[in-house]
């Protein structure tokens, strides 16, 4: 897909994903000639409104990431390839995502007061007691996830 955006900015434009849109389903049979109706039936298929699939087709804006969803579950597209396509993620970011390992270790406090920006040795030492005490918590309450407790 060609870019429109200013240098240095490679989201999606609304054209572009209006662009792709179209491209997307009429490859999945929908008949997007005047008279096709395959707007009306994208729109019925998917539950999205008739107007907010014309609207999107025409370039007017990107929709709502439920549309977008609904949009991803029709076309058996993945949802990623959507959001990339309507220029919430770029491409680079999703790889990265795609790229991250699971963690291995156990994070601990101080690792976490790390890797979130603390290095005030207070505040680290005030979030380490923090995360002690949550986790104690967590134990007399049975174990379970610290959010529930």
């Amino acid at each position: 897909m060609e870019r429109t955006n200013p240098p240095g900015n490679d989201r999606a434009t609304p054209e572009e994903f209006a662009a792709w849109l179209r491209v997307q389903l009429e490859r999945n049979g929908y008949d997007l000639r005047p008279r096709g109706g395959g707007q009306t039936r994208f729109a019925k298929e998917s539950g999205i409104a008739a107007a907010s699939v014309s609207r999107t087709l025409r370039g007017q804006g990107i929709p709502e990431t439920r549309v977008l969803e609904a949009i991803a579950d029709t076309l058996h597209v993945p949802l990623a390839e959507v959001l990339v396509a309507a220029g919430i993620l770029n491409r680079d970011v999703l790889h990265a995502i795609r790229q991250q390992t699971p963690r291995t270790d156990p994070l601990t406090p101080e690792a976490a007061a790390e890797e979130l920006g603390i290095t005030d040795p207070q505040k680290v030492e005030l979030f380490v007691s923090m995360t002690e005490t949550l986790r104690k918590q967590r134990a007399a309450n049975g174990g379970g996830n610290a959010a529930e407790n």
